[in-house]
């Protein structure tokens, strides 16, 4: 029988890197197929008969540079393998750029100091050495299994320029008696191994976030529990429970397995669920589900689930199966490589053969030194520079408009988005409940009232007590209650100066003989139709005071939606809310296109289903449902004021929650993408114009061959030309 496990990968630094791995995993005896997946670093390998060694493998994938974690058990061990490569890392690119510095300095400005040359290459070499040595190694590896990625062009290209300013720096004569400066290239190396180091470094910290939505999201399960058994309370694991248990939850506790009440009554903060801010009452026969919060009374719950069987265990495998199933984006420097670098080879070989037999003076030496500035000129410090330029520039813009970018492919999918999908609670709206309306009953002086109905509630339990007392904080005074009473999914009720005052649902109040009010009975009835939540208000037997509880929407929601829509994005409002309040809200705010009652999944069936109808998709939310739907979706946008979750699983943060910043978002991935696209184009046409110049195509014609050292100039004026047109991003 096969099975699909998934397996960690280190060692990948390009989208390249993971089609050569994918193709050696295929090719191992034993494996029926194999997705590796470079934004996760993983591999998901099916074997064709569950238990499969997996040694063979390990072996292979280690022959070409990279390592298959197949000895990795837990989640802290594969955290401490990824956080010693990003401090390898940080360290590398740290040193290599204080090296790389004065190696710059002496190079452009300060080349007639002396021993100048020796002092480049003593910093120069353990930069190529020491803290660039993986782009040997893995260019040597490709080479092997006969492929090219942008570790052989780093290599190629730094390797050419250093042994040939070494060999001129150490025996200069051998050029000087030919009638041949003998320049050196050492600023050249050093920089482009720096440049690709820093851009490398910018990628893994965009990526270090996935992990930490996954950690976050297991940490809301919680690991032991309380077991009745035969009426004695039990400490166990989660893990050890199986179904049918009986399990005591205390007030303030995780509930830790999915079940169904049968023994007591309480308010649950289902918001990681449902994304709603106000708690459920549950009683005997509701369903309770791990990671959400037990708020008042204590309760008894029968387990029906395993702990790898419950809803939030559910999300987890989702959130981690809708990661790995993204694409990694194919950056344009990624796609040209596998042309590029054979075609500067080609271009460098025959370039030696055609002048070694073109019968003119010392053609050995000009068709090296032909190939040599064929390789110098197609270094990949532009091509380095292109994007992760483009990005620092526009995600410092970005972020100083309060929008925090993870990472470039975020830029690049934002110009593309035609759909934006919107969580109500927390992102249309503020996502917690405040008092929108207060009506009291005609001709009655209610202001001694407020004070003993904000006594109640302070002593209240219920999740909307503190909505009101907050909504009352400036007109109440202290008061003494008697006789206070607490009942459970009905209400509370006092005594004060010798009269009985109740706040509570209306059932409660008619079963105790309240007469009610027909004009705010009917007032009432037009909150409910718009799904708002009421509070009833009696004093004696008689209703004498109405309260409109809901959440709000945020000032800027209806302009931002109204932007969005004239720019062409058709926005739609996914709620786990009822329908009336979902109606309610898309009115107010012009969206016409929602749907209420949405489970996190149901989220991310709505967007699989318009991703399958062609359309671009970006979501927006702030709870842990959303982040389901934040990683399927093209885009993720997490409101700042939400959970640390949604943050880390989407690519975009409002640290504003302010949904007027997406059209900025929007308007900056245009840009930002267009620049990018320049500098490639900028990085390109000199390689376009100049390999062939290089090589000596103009010698026929004019004499001219172009010294190894202008070619290093143009390389350094590509690299120019990329950087300025970045920080043209600044004032666009």
């Amino acid at each position: 029988m096969s099975k699909s496990i998934e397996v960690p990968i280190s060692g990948m630094s390009c989208a390249a890197c993971a089609v050569s791995v994918e193709s050696m995993l295929k090719e191992t005896k034993g494996i029926q197929s194999a997705s590796v997946n470079y934004a996760t670093q993983s591999a998901l390998i099916t074997l064709e008969k569950e238990g499969l060694d997996l040694t063979e493998a390990k072996k292979n994938i280690q022959s070409i540079g990279y390592d298959l974690l197949i000895d990795i058990n837990n989640q802290e061990d594969l955290d401490a393998i990824k956080t010693a490569e990003l401090a390898q890392l940080k360290k590398n690119t740290l040193y290599s750029g204080l090296l790389a510095l004065p190696v710059f300095l002496i190079g452009m400005i300060w080349m007639n100091i002396p021993y100048a040359n020796e002092i480049m290459w003593a910093l120069t070499t353990p930069i190529l050495a020491i803290f660039g040595r993986a782009f040997f190694i893995n260019a040597y590896k490709q080479t092997k299994i006969g492929n090219a990625n942008m570790d052989t062009l780093v290599a190629l290209s730094t390797g050419v320029a250093y042994v040939y300013s070494t060999f001129n720096t150490f025996f200069p004569h051998w050029l000087e008696s030919r009638g041949i400066t003998p320049h050196v290239y050492f600023e050249a190396a050093a920089v482009i191994i720096f440049f690709i180091l820093l851009g490398r470094l910018m990628e893994s910290r965009a990526k270090a976030g996935t992990s930490e939505a996954l950690k976050n999201l297991i940490g809301l399960q919680p690991t032991d529990l309380t077991v009745v058994r035969d009426g004695e309370s039990i400490k166990m694991a989660v893990a050890d429970v199986l179904p049918g248990e009986t399990i005591l939850v205390k007030p303030g506790q995780k509930i830790p397995l999915d079940g169904t009440l049968s023994q007591g009554q309480s308010f649950v903060d289902e918001s990681m669920l449902t994304g709603e801010p106000i708690a459920i009452e549950k009683s005997i026969g509701d369903t309770v589900y791990a990671g959400t919060i037990n708020q008042a009374g204590s309760f008894q719950f029968k387990s029906n689930k395993s702990n790898e069987e419950t809803l939030l265990s559910s999300i987890i495998a989702r959130v981690k199966q809708a990661q790995g199933s993204k694409a990694p984006i194919q950056k344009t420097v990624d796609k040209v490589t596998a042309i590029f670098v054979p075609s500067v080879l080609a271009i460098a070989v025959v370039t030696f053969i055609v002048w070694s037999f073109s019968g003119t003076d010392d053609a050995v030496l000009r068709g090296m030194l032909s190939a040599i500035t064929v390789l110098v000129i197609a270094c990949p410090c532009a091509l380095g520079l292109a994007t992760p330029t483009a990005i620092m520039v526009g995600i410092g813009k970005a972020a100083s408009k309060g929008i925090l970018i993870k990472d470039a492919e975020s830029l690049e999918i934002g110009k593309k988005i035609d759909t934006l999908i919107m969580d109500k609670t927390g992102t249309i709206t503020e996502g917690k409940p405040g008092v929108k309306k207060v009506l009291w009953k005609t001709d009655l002086d209610y202001k001694p009232m407020v004070s003993v109905f904000c006594a109640l509630e302070e002593k209240s339990e219920h999740p909307l007590a503190a909505a009101i007392t907050e909504h009352f904080a400036q007109e109440k005074s202290p008061v003494e209650l008697l006789d206070f009473d607490s009942l459970t999914g009905k209400g509370v009720t006092g005594k004060y100066d010798g009269k009985q005052y109740f706040i509570g649902n209306l059932k409660w109040l008619r079963s105790m003989d309240i007469v009610i009010d027909e004009t705010l009975s009917q007032a009432a009835d037009k909150m409910l139709n718009i799904g708002d939540i009421v509070v009833y208000l009696a004093e004696e037997k008689q209703l004498v005071g109405i309260i409109g509880i809901a959440d709000k929407i945020r000032e800027t929601s209806k302009t931002a939606i109204a932007k969005l829509q004239k720019m062409g994005i058709s926005v739609h409002m996914l709620t786990g809310d009822q329908e009336k309040t979902a109606a309610a809200i898309a009115e107010k705010v012009g969206i016409t296109h929602f749907q209420s009652g949405m489970l996190p999944q149901d989220k991310g069936e709505y967007i699989k289903k318009l991703q399958q109808k062609g359309h671009k998709v970006a979501m927006t939310g702030d709870g842990i449902n959303d982040s389901e739907a934040l990683v399927l979706a093209d885009l993720g946008i997490a409101m700042g004021a939400g959970t640390d979750i949604a943050m880390e699983t989407a690519q975009v943060t409002l640290m504003h929650s302010d949904l007027m910043a997406i059209p900025e978002l929007l308007k900056l991935s245009k840009n930002t993408v267009a620049t990018i696209r320049q500098n490639l184009f900028w990085a390109f046409i000199y390689n376009i114009i100049g390999i062939p110049i290089a090589a000596g195509i103009l010698y026929p014609i004019s004499g001219f061959l172009l010294n190894p050292m202008i070619a290093g100039s143009a390389m350094a004026l590509s690299s120019l030309s990329v950087v300025g047109n970045s920080l043209r991003l600044k004032y666009t």
